[in-house]
């Protein structure tokens, strides 16, 4: 079946490509080359391609797929899509936000700005040094160019009067029948309580934000995952997860304000950086962070997020920044006070954040976490050191299951974490770096360099240093792990303009972990390479093909006594082209192949999709449709693909065994102010007849998904 599906669908795939490169390219040609389309749909004009291929390597290294919310990456995007920042008065801090632009790029905007004076227009940007084309048409839809200094009067009648309120309903449900939600005697239950779902099988989502500008936000964010209760049984109240805050910036001294949840990132992540952040991706020299310090809580990740209150004061170059959060957390509890009934030791900290069965519920909010500190950066124009140190307690003893993998890792009731960071600007080189300690004197240094050595080729080092014994709760750097622990690396990346149509991004990644790691019980070592080619030979047409090389070890497989490391080789190719057949209409055509190997374990597999896209002003209407044929293996040759959703969710599915994916998306602007999303997805498989596994299973060979959502805005 395979090879009839290649022998009808790759060809014809190959013949649209190649028709639509030649015979539409007259009409994409026609355009005048300096012209910068306006930005039609802002709310989904966030999602450039370039985002998507970040977002889409991010979901894959996390492997959580549609579990992710990726909305905190593009909050300051939102913003400024409906407030375009001047740029003749933007500072800093204002383009940091802007997660691809470099420390290049915005030095030398600020450098043309104090030597030329304000700009007349947004094409003069292609005169500064590192702003390419391609980087003008990303920002363009989030810029704008004005002479008059924008004013504002903080009064309560002005905010009212320009503030604006963004109201959000969202329902998720698998349409099949899961087995947790299906028919069981009760005496079988009685028995075994963790058996079913205690709630309905729906997902269930708000969210309420009033901004005004960028200097207040104030909201709240409320979710309930399918198999929760809702106002019944263990959930009286609704919701079982709900996150409010109050955030001010910008308020003379006061550079921000942080009032209920909230997150805090400072250095390059080795200390403390509370939230998600892009890593390796294809765009392969953009790999420093920049730290943004305290920022408002919008997101519904249960745990990596502090609750209290926070604050940056500005004082002449240095920047003071001071927290205090206290939050219940979820944990494995085997240990409790006989007399409060207060947890005294757990085995782990969870991070489902699930209330589904009994058993989870009893690790619900089990522990008390406190948090608090600060930092302390010294700002220069081409330069900054800054200085983070805080505590981290809980209110059990932290005390996990030995192995042999885990005997280094954090087990205790409390921490100390302290950094130093910095940030180097001098002419086209960008050093910056952190070195941190934990309380144990476990270690973490990372140093890295970007260098722009001419318009058209730049490269990036990245070396980091962590020992097997240091210890962040709250860290998030730039790793091949998913923590901050074990882990020594070498990182290269460089990007080459070939010309004004194409380029070229390529990385390697070499690391070792010192110590054993879960399913590699001996010190390892592996590698990442990846390589892309872009063409674009207009703005309504880009097309990439991507090669991936990546390598880690795991124990070989069986169940002998003497367990060896086996290399783990998976490799992608993939071949993707988007392009606009007309003023409505988009389309994107990608072909992906994988082959894994660990000892006997072979597997291979294939993924094509085709997606059409149509969305006009003229017409309240956004239709996005997609089918995809796919055919791997088995779960190790998976393949991930990002794919549309209402407005401010995101899906990325693996696809894995053999079938066929197919969703619509249906965008209604009812009026100014209320927008409806409606989505219906469903997977196929010909070669099995369940599909999931546990309490999530379904008997039959589909899987149905429908979403809908409703934006409320005044």
């Amino acid at each position: 079946m395979r090879q009839k599906i290649f022998q009808n669908i790759i060809p014809l795939f190959i013949a649209s490509s190649l028709f639509l490169t030649n015979g539409v390219s007259n009409n994409l040609y026609s355009q005048q080359n300096d012209t910068i389309p306006p930005f039609e749909v802002p709310e989904e004009g966030l999602g450039e391609e370039d985002f998507y291929q970040r977002i889409e390597t991010l979901a894959e290294e996390l492997e959580e797929g549609e579990d992710i919310d990726f909305i905190e990456l593009i909050e300051e995007l939102e913003y400024y899509a409906q407030n375009p920042l001047n740029l003749n008065y933007a500072r800093e801090e204002d383009l940091q936000r802007f997660f691809f632009l470099n420390d290049f790029q915005i030095r030398n905007f600020l450098n043309h700005i104090a030597v030329y004076g304000r700009l007349l227009t947004i094409f003069e940007l292609q005169a500064i040094e590192g702003w390419n084309l391609e980087t003008i048409e990303l920002i363009q839809p989030f810029v704008t160019v004005e002479e008059e200094r924008p004013r504002r009067h903080f009064s309560f009648d002005d905010m009212m009067r320009e503030g604006r309120s963004q109201m959000f309903i969202r329902y998720q449900q698998v349409m099949e029948e899961q087995k947790g939600y299906s028919d069981i005697d009760p005496k079988e239950l009685e028995e075994n309580p963790n058996a079913r779902y205690l709630g309905s099988p729906y997902r269930l989502y708000s969210r309420y934000r009033f901004t005004y500008y960028n200097n207040i936000s104030l909201g709240f964010t409320a979710q309930k995952h399918p198999g929760e209760e809702f106002f019944k049984g263990s959930q009286p109240y609704g919701f079982e997860f709900y996150s409010g805050h109050f955030f001010m910036r910008d308020f003379g001294r006061i550079k921000s304000l942080a009032i209920g949840d909230f997150q805090a990132q400072f250095g390059q992540g080795l200390s403390l950086w509370s939230n998600l952040s892009f890593g390796k991706s294809y765009d392969a020299i953009n790999i420093k962070k920049n730290p943004l310090g305290l920022r408002q809580y919008t997101s519904t990740d249960r745990n990596n997020f502090m609750r209290g209150i926070g604050s940056t004061v500005r004082l002449g170059d240095f920047e003071v920044t001071g927290f205090v959060s206290y939050k219940k957390r979820d944990a494995n509890v085997i240990e409790y006070d006989t007399l409060s009934q207060e947890a005294l030791t757990v085995t782990s900290l969870t991070a489902t954040g699930y209330a589904r069965l009994p058993r989870e519920l009893e690790n619900k909010r089990s522990v008390d976490e406190t948090i608090y500190g600060g930092n302390v950066t010294y700002n220069r124009p081409n330069y900054s050191l800054g200085v983070t140190g805080y505590r981290y307690e809980l209110g059990a003893e932290l005390k996990r299951n030995l192995s042999f993998y885990n005997q280094f890792d954090f087990s205790s009731r409390s921490n100390t974490n302290a950094s130093l960071d910095y940030n180097y600007i001098f002419r086209n080189f960008n050093v910056f770096g952190e070195v941190a300690l934990s309380e144990n004197g476990g270690y973490a240094i990372l140093n890295g360099i970007m260098a722009s050595l001419n318009p058209r080729f730049s490269i990036a080092v990245l070396h980091r240093y962590i020992t097997k014994d240091y210890h962040t709760i709250m860290g998030n750097a730039f790793t091949e792990n998913t923590r901050v622990i074990n882990e020594h690396g070498l990182y290269i990346g460089l990007t080459a303009r070939l010309s004004r149509e194409w380029t070229i991004y390529a990385y390697a990644d070499h690391f070792s972990f010192p110590w054993m790691k879960w399913r590699t019980y001996a010190p390892s070592s592996g590698y990442d390479y990846l390589a892309q080619i872009s063409f674009r030979p207009s703005r309504q047409m880009e097309m990439y093909l991507r090669y991936r090389n990546r390598n880690k070890p795991l124990n070989s497989p069986g169940e002998s006594m003497i367990r060896y490391l086996d290399d783990v080789v998976r490799q992608n190719i993939r071949f993707h082209i988007g392009y606009d057949v007309s003023e409505s209409f988009t389309f994107r055509n990608r072909v992906e192949f994988i082959d894994f190997k660990h000892s006997d374990n072979h597997q291979q597999g294939y993924l094509v999709y085709q997606d059409v896209i149509y969305r006009t002003l003229a017409k309240p209407w956004a239709i996005t449709l997609r089918y995809a044929l796919f055919d791997t293996d088995g779960y190790d040759s998976r393949i991930y693909a990002y794919e549309n959703n209402v407005l401010y969710a995101f899906g990325f599915p693996f696809y894995s065994d053999r079938g066929s994916r197919a969703y619509l998306l249906i965008r209604y602007r009812l009026s100014r102010n209320i927008d409806i999303w409606a989505r219906y997805a469903q997977t196929f498989y010909t070669n099995r007849n369940i599909i999931g596994t546990g309490l999530d299973e379904i008997e039959g060979n589909t899987r149905s998904e429908i979403t809908a959502q409703i934006r409320f805005q005044f």
